[in-house]
């Protein structure tokens, strides 16, 4: 194999000299566009705050979103007796051997109270930022000539130009790495000419469930308020809607005013002063806290983010680990490389912040923006793998410290032990009624995942300790779960219950293949964590370890199929349309107790010659790809990386297919966690497992588990 590798000491999210000229190979993939894209934006960010601009480099033309980690809005609690209160909500009840156990779902007898459980909070499109020109000219898009936008990469800024009226016009966007701040610089004739300004726009919130592209309607005015406070260079906004209030920060450079809206909108506009040039710099900060705006050093300049945000990209490219295709000479390795470089850019921006990303990131809103607790192995996993730490410990182990005492009551309400994790969250910690959401499982073990990611980097005392309470919580609850089988002698998972794929009926679902290895891989962990620590391992954990449900096997095929007796597996085209789980026991997870390599091949060929790719989620692809590279097979690895129906758009927004809105943030996140599996290898076979005829270079990577 024509490798060449260089191995690089990785540590905790720190710039280390690098043998790849990373620098050059990231610039190789600046995506270019020439007009607007309807879908998607561009976007700049910090992972807690998110621009998204149009060919404009702002949100002229194109509505689209300015999304953050803290803007959440609630409507009004129904008035109807019975149902105004969150705590009037009750569930229901499902038979669960032989008991009775209460569910978070949908009560057909009160639809008000479950819809707005459902619907609530939902994230707010913080404003929308624009160049103004005269209204009475009628300026759309196509009056723009000669349009280029350049996203660099490796600085996060965003170059826009474009000849409009006559006159060149040039604009900067990027966004401070670390506070909600757009920054803008503008250089136009136009300016002193005072033919060019700039608004700023205010929606309200919706009860949409998806907001593909745009989140708001900015016409529904007489629902909020917001009001304008100005001083010489600086203004801020104040924005009432319902029970929530936030401040736009404003600064500028030059003798320019802000005026208030004239049309019953809340549509302000920063017109030039008489005097000023050619050059306009703004900063736009949103936040829930006031600024003063007589404090004149608390709000950065534009040159300053500019200057910090150059500063922290250059930081990020240069940690962590890095693989170059670019010496390959090959389409594939090619169009793969593109899609990792722009996958890592926009991850940092979509998922690196305090709480897990929603499926869309902070580009737009799914599931009314929140996010789900079984698709962060699929977003945040690939921190570690990279080797950029400080972003991985932005959200975990924090959010289920967080999320701990909820999860602790929803177990206890059921009649388990430990922490049941929820799935539909908002930021409390709160789960959506929801049937899927209430009985899926396999987001129980992905504790055990994180920590044991962290630990193989770190060995140390303090992640044991930090880690202890959440995988002790969790193991509870596994354990309390599985139901002991008297007539065969093992514990089961279900039912009630749904596999990953959500596609079967909870009352027949019993010993999913997948989550059977997951609860073992899980347990298995909890006992090291234990035993690390010198500490004793429960005797009921170590009996469910050793007692839970073998894998189950297809006679007929002498495969995996999706649960135990599943009639009809590869007959019925239900058991081969969704998430092809079976596939992730060997691939995203290591073998674990009771694993058959030569029915997980024969798995591995049934799912290639039957599944029905047309409908896969994202995260499906980057799973078969780990599969098939430990089964040594890199060819069809790469193949399903690169399959037709996984795509990714001209700047790297994982299209979201037929059944989610785009982007799909899990294609990304997934994406990076076969590349390096496929770049580090695992445990027992260490080295990168790429193409025969793939030349390669990496560096910093580990070994997968």
């Amino acid at each position: 194999m024509k490798l060449l590798i260089h191995v690089l000491a990785v540590s905790n999210g720190m710039a280390h000299a690098t043998s790849i000229n990373r620098q050059k190979v990231v610039r190789q993939f600046n995506p270019v566009r020439h007009a607007s894209s309807n879908p998607t934006p561009m976007q700049v960010g910090n992972g807690n705050f998110a621009f998204g601009a149009d060919i404009t480099g702002l949100q002229t033309f194109q509505p689209f979103n300015t999304l953050s980690s803290w803007g959440w809005h609630n409507f009004s609690l129904p008035t109807t007796p019975g149902q105004s209160s969150v705590n009037d909500f009750t569930g229901l009840d499902w038979w669960t051997h032989e008991r009775l156990v209460n569910y978070n779902q949908p009560n057909p007898a009160q639809p008000l109270i479950s819809n707005w459980l459902i619907q609530n909070p939902q994230r707010l499109n913080l404003g929308r930022v624009g160049l103004w020109f005269d209204p009475k000219l009628g300026i759309t898009e196509s009056n723009m000539f000669n349009a280029t936008q350049i996203l660099d990469l490796y600085s996060g800024v965003i170059t826009s130009q474009f000849t409009v009226l006559g006159s060149e016009v040039k604009i900067q966007t990027s966004v401070d790495p670390y506070s909600d701040t757009v920054a803008i610089l503008i250089n136009s004739d136009l300016l002193k000419m005072r033919g060019l300004g700039v608004f700023f726009d205010y929606p309200y919130s919706d009860l949409n469930k998806f907001n593909a592209p745009f989140v708001g309607p900015f016409n529904k005015t007489d629902l909020h308020t917001t009001t304008l406070q100005q001083t010489k260079s600086r203004a801020q906004i104040t924005h009432n809607i319902d029970t929530v209030i936030y401040y736009t920060t404003i600064k500028w450079s030059g003798d320019s005013t802000i005026s208030n809206p004239k049309d019953g909108s809340h549509r302000y506009t920063l017109h030039p002063g008489k005097t000023d040039g050619s050059e306009l710099t703004i900063t736009t900060n949103f936040s829930p806290s006031r600024f003063s705006l007589t404090q004149r050093t608390e709000l950065a300049s534009a040159h300053e983010i500019f200057s910090k945000s150059r500063k922290w990209w250059s930081e990020y490219w240069e940690s962590g680990a890095f693989l170059d295709l670019t010496t390959a000479k090959n389409a594939n390795a090619t169009e793969l490389q593109r899609r990792v470089i722009l996958s890592q850019y926009l991850l940092a921006i979509n998922d690196a912040g305090r709480d897990p990303p929603q499926e869309s990131g902070l580009a737009n809103n799914g599931w009314y923006g929140k996010f789900h607790l079984e698709m962060i192995l699929w977003h945040l996993a690939q921190w570690g793998r990279w080797g950029k730490w400080s972003l991985f410990n932005r959200a975990v182990p924090g959010v289920y410290t967080r999320f701990l005492e909820t999860s602790v009551q929803r177990a206890k309400r059921q009649g388990y032990e430990g922490a049941r994790w929820g799935k539909m969250s908002d930021p409390t910690g709160r789960s959506a009624p929801g049937e899927i959401n209430s009985l899926l499982i396999w987001q129980q073990p992905h504790p055990f995942y994180f920590a044991e990611m962290e630990y193989r980097a770190f060995p140390t005392k303090e992640t044991l300790r930090k880690w202890d309470n959440i995988l002790t919580k969790s193991a509870e609850f596994m354990v309390s779960f599985a139901w002991w089988n008297a007539s065969t002698g093992v514990y089961d998972l279900g039912p009630p219950m749904y596999p990953v794929s959500e596609n079967t009926k909870p009352n027949n679902t019993i010993n999913p293949t997948f989550e059977l290895a997951y609860w073992r891989f899980g347990l298995n962990i909890a006992t090291y964590w234990k035993s690390r620590q010198n500490l004793p391992t429960p005797a009921n954990w170590t009996h469910v370890l050793n007692n839970l449900a073998p894998l189950p096997i297809d006679s007929a095929t002498d495969t995996y199929p999706v649960y135990e007796s599943i009639p009809n597996m590869w007959i019925d085209p239900n058991t081969f349309y969704d998430h092809p789980a079976m596939s992730g026991i060997f691939g995203l997870l290591p073998p674990t107790l009771g694993f058959n390599l030569t029915v997980s091949k024969n798995t591995a060929t049934r799912i290639a010659e039957k599944w029905n790719f047309k409908n896969l989620f994202g995260w499906d692809f980057p799973m078969l790809a780990m599969n098939a590279v430990r089964l040594q097979d890199a060819e069809t690895a790469v193949k399903y990386l690169l399959d037709p129906n996984w795509e990714f758009d001209d700047v790297g927004m994982p299209i979201g297919g037929p059944r989610v809105p785009t982007p799909y943030f899990p294609s990304s996140g997934g994406l990076l966690l076969a590349a390096a599996m496929m770049a580090g290898g695992w445990d027992g076979s260490e080295g990168p497992h790429f193409p025969a005829d793939w030349v390669v270079n990496a560096e910093g990577f580990e070994p997968s588990m």
